[in-house]
């Protein structure tokens, strides 16, 4: 048998079939990079130029060579995380499509084709504003905010074209703080494109705003600036009345419940060392102020009015429900804008126990008189209150125990203690050592300076340290809050926020040395902007308080509150409050009856 062997002209055959078919070119292999020496191995030279510092024209080379990619990546992150607010804002109907009624431009077609083109400049607005009447800072479609009315103006003054008129997107727009309802600010940030050309832009855009919105400023940046970004931390202020820091009557609930724990834990000598200053405040009111009231009723009215002097929210609302008729297309009456839609933060706290008690709908008789005016005798007394020096100290104390980087999901709304945005950095609390007293009210002023603050953080802040001082509670609390169990932590009052200025350090060197453009600067502006801040920002916290009682009102509602969660400031601590278990559960009842269920954690700041 013959063997067999290959035919000779069979590979030349086999190539020209494979050279018909259509091959995938193969990715070229980059030639690897030869390794670097170990440093040691490098000449002397090299290795001295390495460990020395480079020449200034060197560093700055460099540095300009990387800062464009830096912005630019740090603009797209920031641009997905503004997308995606954005998109959780947007209103949808019952079926869940989008409602785009705010994105119709004002102007028709022709108006834009006939409007000159100007070219637009990236800039920094520098603004103050007082927040009353408005529902925050940032754009929400016809929604009253700060950011509606200055767009508005920047197109009345042509900053901004006819053609980008529908969406402030379109723009650029972000802005440094988002503001919550009913919070001021002397000094904000935004930062957008607008067309500058117009030496007198500034006095422009405010001739189209109410007197409560100024543009202190408007300065060029590079494209790229993104004041949110760029802003390195913010100053704000709390106003408070120096009588929020009194202890809680003791015939209210929180006050009965603050004595009747304090001995069954046996704490009554270190909590009394706290309270020593004020420990005669209450006796003194009854002996002096309501009790020359009482003398004068008969005892069938007097035992009435004893009965519903001290009462707690829910029984209140329930009487004044079975006396009054249902109604209820009236207008409201001051007293029920007093319980809860006051013009600076309507809705924002709780309704105050305080006007409840008025009957609604039917003839005032001499129990509600007479409960008119021993509650104006409290008022009264509270105000004329004058805080001490030990107590001032025990706030800052207080203060001090926030300072650093923490976990503030107590401080928020909706947001677990497994989130890592929770986290915030404080720099400084600190309590001004010298009160300031405006008509018959001492009153306190809180600075606070942390690189970014989260929804209600600030109020909650300030919450949780006055409640804790007027109450005698260990200032352990506050590092406790920390963890991860939760806390019912009431808002104070928004009246009384405001936001001082952003700071802008890093960009400012940047700006100086590198870009050779201004400094975002509020010095400049100190003169008109301590005008603004006492006519309509300190002025109305002023007159709101003397009118409305918003301070009074927010703390007798915390010590009328029947319920466990804020027995954490009695001596039983966080073991008493019952709010650890089934934390789903408990997130949304505490917010419920904090008022914040209904509240979007990325709304703003403060």
């Amino acid at each position: 048998m013959r063997a067999w062997r290959p035919t000779t002209n069979l590979l030349p055959k086999m190539v020209r079939r494979l050279s018909s078919v259509a091959m995938p070119r193969p990715t070229p292999i980059p030639p690897r990079r030869a390794a670097s020496p170990p440093l040691l191995a490098m000449p002397l030279r090299r290795t001295l130029a390495t460990e020395g510092s480079p020449p200034r024209s060197a560093q700055m080379s460099v540095e300009q060579s990387e800062t464009p990619r830096r912005e630019a990546k740090e603009s797209k992150k920031r641009q997905k995380q503004d997308d995606w607010r954005e998109y959780k804002r947007r209103k949808t109907n019952s079926q869940g499509d989008l409602i785009e009624s705010e994105a119709k431009n004002p102007f028709s077609k022709e108006e834009i084709a006939a409007e000159e083109r100007r070219p637009k400049r990236k800039v920094a607005v520098m603004i103050g504003y007082s927040g009353t009447g408005y529902k925050g800072m940032q754009v929400n479609g016809d929604e009253p905010t700060i950011e509606r009315d200055l767009f508005r103006a920047f197109i009345d003054a042509k900053a901004i074209s006819k053609a980008n008129a529908d969406d402030p997107r379109k723009s650029s727009l972000a802005r440094c703080a988002r503001t919550d309802k009913g919070v001021h600010a002397a000094g904000n940030v935004i930062s957008l494109k607008l067309i500058i050309e117009d030496e007198d832009i500034v006095e422009q855009i405010n001739s189209h705003l109410p007197e409560q919105i100024r543009v202190w400023g408007i300065q060029r940046t590079n494209n790229s600036f993104n004041c949110y970004q760029y802003c390195d931390s913010r100053w704000y202020e709390y106003l408070m009345p120096s009588y929020c820091l009194l202890p809680p009557h003791p015939a209210t609930y929180l006050g009965k419940k603050l004595a009747e724990l304090t001995k069954e834990y046996g704490a009554e000598e270190k909590v009394g060392a706290q309270m020593v200053d004020v420990k005669d405040f209450w006796s003194d009111v009854e002996e002096k102020e309501v009790k020359p009231i009482l003398a004068a009723l008969d005892p069938d009215t007097r035992a009435q009015v004893l009965e519903r002097l001290h009462v707690s929210d829910e029984d209140a609302k329930a009487e004044a429900d079975a006396e009054a008729p249902a109604s209820s297309k009236e207008e409201p009456t001051t007293e029920e804008k007093d319980a809860g839609q006051s013009s600076t933060d309507a809705a924002a706290e709780p309704k105050p126990v305080l006007t409840t008690h008025k009957p609604k709908h039917r003839t005032l008789g001499p129990v509600d008189f007479a409960l008119r005016d021993i509650k104006a005798a409290y008022v009264a007394a509270k105000r004329r209150y004058r805080i001490g020096t030990e107590r001032l100290q025990r706030l800052q104390a207080a203060l001090d125990k926030y300072v650093g980087t923490n976990n503030f999901h107590n401080y928020t709304v909706q947001k677990p203690f497994s989130d890592p945005s929770a986290k915030r950095h404080i720099k400084s609390f600190v309590v001004s050592p010298q009160p300031v007293i405006i008509g018959d009210t001492e009153w306190l002023s809180l600075k606070v300076h942390g690189q970014s603050f989260m929804m209600h953080q600030i109020r909650k802040m300030v919450g949780m340290v006055s409640l804790m001082v007027r109450c005698g509670t260990d200032l352990d609390r506050v590092t406790e809050s920390y963890g991860n169990r939760k806390i019912a932590i009431p808002k104070a009052p928004g009246l009384g926020l405001l936001l001082e200025r952003p700071v802008f350090e890093n960009y400012n060197r940047r700006a100086t040395d590198l870009l050779d453009k201004p400094e975002i600067d509020f010095s400049k502006y100190e003169e008109p902007l301590e005008a603004f801040k006492k006519k309509h920002i300190y002025t109305r916290i002023f007159d709101v308080e003397e009118k409305e009682n918003t301070f009074h009102s927010f703390f007798n509602q915390i010590d009328q509150f029947k319920s466990n969660h804020f027995l954490w400031l009695t001596a039983g601590g966080l073991s008493v409050a019952e709010i650890s278990k089934s934390e789903g559960k408990v997130q949304e009842e505490v917010d419920k009856e904090l008022g914040d269920e209904d509240e979007d954690p990325e709304g703003g700041e403060g």
